[in-house]
């Protein structure tokens, strides 16, 4: 099982990734060694999460959301 999430960052921003252990993933952003963007833009809270059968799909998709404007995500959030 794969997911495209999105994190919330105590800045307001908005970040997008994959994984297949979406907690333990989402702990690692928060201890600073989940990504780049992460460390500097503290992480808050996941608010949106789909899952994928497969990796390939999942990054399809991951790509599609982090090529979304913020409105467009915030609606898809929303929903």
């Amino acid at each position: 099982m794969w997911f495209v999430y999105i994190i919330k960052c105590k800045d307001g921003s908005l970040y997008t990734g994959s994984t297949n252990d979406l907690e333990k993933r989402f702990e690692k952003h928060k201890s600073g060694k989940g990504g780049r963007y992460t460390r500097s833009h503290i992480p808050e809270e996941i608010v949106f999460s789909e899952k994928y059968d497969n990796k390939i799909i999942a990054l399809k998709r991951e790509r599609e959301v982090k090529n979304m404007t913020r409105n467009k995500k915030l609606k898809l959030i929303q929903n």
